[in-house]
């Protein structure tokens, strides 16, 4: 098997048989093409016929741009036997979408792709209707902390129930969890000797990237790129296009591109406000927060270690939004501000709620009875960092590390 296998591959194992084509999308360095291979592993130890092909080889992309059916010329398929073709970085195609709906219509049941790409960009651009009904997409984001101690080596520990855990469990985890806080979660970095994490991050941050940038043809990359270390800034802050695009002198209309590409290539999110129209929760402007933290901390500037950073809430905030997302889609994470400027962090799928404090014991409970007042049936909690406060008022209260 290549590689430690990843939550997604396991995920993946079960979508074989169905006759959807599976396309695996995210960052650049996440792994997606580790996984390919571990399902090329995985399927051929079944005793079934695999492929494997990446578009980054010129002369498969001139081929399979001349036509689909090109793909039959450069493996020799057996005839009345089921084949999976594995195929990397498929964005680069001229026509993704034809070439799909060809091999779906043409060989369902005797031809599976299975395909992945760098960025969710050509999904809007060069996917059409055609595909609806036959594909299926999966997102590979950089490692969960669970994942990050298996790669660290602490499977076992990664296996816990985090909400029972020894005392020297608890300080193992911490000591980790630090790790995860600053340097984030891209396999590269994780399995790089401390010393050099920070250069492979660095590698990350400019030669994958500018890939993204050059790709979307953008011209100001310099801008670009301010604009990136401005966002890493205002994690957890509401993101007000016009002030950005005062700040940096461009157009409006820049930004929103700009901030386009950053969610396409997987790199930072918006999500949107919670509302269910009351005149009070006029808040229309969404917030930042980035997929991985280590790029995030490398934007600022900042690899110090955990205990001496002045951004530890931000840091909490945004490693709560990270967690989330392995349980709930995008879409159903918000958030919810009122004009008066009451707040709850993140309010997920209208039936659960959280509040991120560094300490939970020091939370004054008045501005959060509107919402529960407005909202009773969505649970509100506390989520903290080392306390052991178990309760506050009303309000339940959970170590971050709980919800993983």
């Amino acid at each position: 098997m290549i590689g430690i296998k990843r939550d997604l591959t396991e995920k993946l194992i079960g979508y074989l048989d169905v006759p959807e084509v599976l396309l695996l999308v995210g960052a650049r360095q996440t792994g997606k093409t580790t996984i390919l291979r571990q399902l090329e592993a995985i399927i051929k130890e079944k005793g079934q016929t695999c492929f494997f092909l990446t578009l980054e080889d010129p002369d498969y992309l001139q081929l399979l741009n001349q036509s689909p059916k090109n793909l039959l010329q450069i493996f020799p398929f057996p005839s009345k036997k089921r084949v999976f073709v594995l195929m990397d970085e498929i964005q680069y195609l001229k026509r993704p979408t034809n070439f799909l709906k060809y091999f779906y219509d043409q060989y369902q049941g005797q031809i599976k792709i299975i395909a992945s790409g760098s960025s969710a960009f050509w999904l809007d651009r060069k996917f059409r209707d055609s595909l609806v009904g036959r594909k299926r997409i999966f997102t590979l984001y950089p490692l969960s902390f669970r994942e990050f101690l298996r790669f660290r080596g602490k499977t076992s520990l990664s296996q816990k129930d985090f909400s029972q855990l020894s005392l020297s469990e608890q300080e193992t985890l911490n000591i980790y969890f630090h790790e995860y806080l600053v340097f984030g979660g891209y396999p590269r970095v994780v399995l790089a000797p401390a010393e050099e994490k920070e250069a492979v991050l660095t590698d990350i941050a400019y030669s994958y990237i500018k890939k993204d940038v050059f790709e979307a043809r953008i011209r100001d990359e310099e801008t670009f790129y301010r604009l990136f270390r401005l966002l890493a800034s205002q994690v957890g802050q509401l993101v007000n296009l016009s002030e950005l695009a005062s700040t940096l002198g461009v157009s409006k209309t820049m930004i929103e591109n700009y901030l386009l590409l950053m969610q396409k290539s997987f790199h930072l999110a918006l999500i949107r406000p919670f509302s269910r129209n009351l005149r009070k929760e006029l808040t229309k402007m969404p917030k930042v927060y980035f997929f991985d933290l280590g790029l995030r901390n490398f934007l600022v500037r900042n690899l110090n270690p955990f205990p001496l950073r002045p951004d530890q809430g931000i840091l909490l905030e945004n490693a709560v939004f990270r967690q989330l997302l392995e349980n709930y889609s995008l879409e159903v994470i918000r958030f919810w501000r009122t004009t008066n400027q009451q707040e709850v962090d993140f309010v997920v799928n209208e039936s659960q709620a959280f509040e991120v404090k560094l300490n939970p014991q020091r939370v004054r409970l008045r501005p959060y009875q509107y919402f529960q007042k407005k909202y009773p049936q969505i649970k509100l909690q506390l989520i903290g960092w080392e306390t052991e406060a178990k309760q506050v008022g009303p309000l339940p209260v959970k170590n971050l590390w709980e919800i993983y």
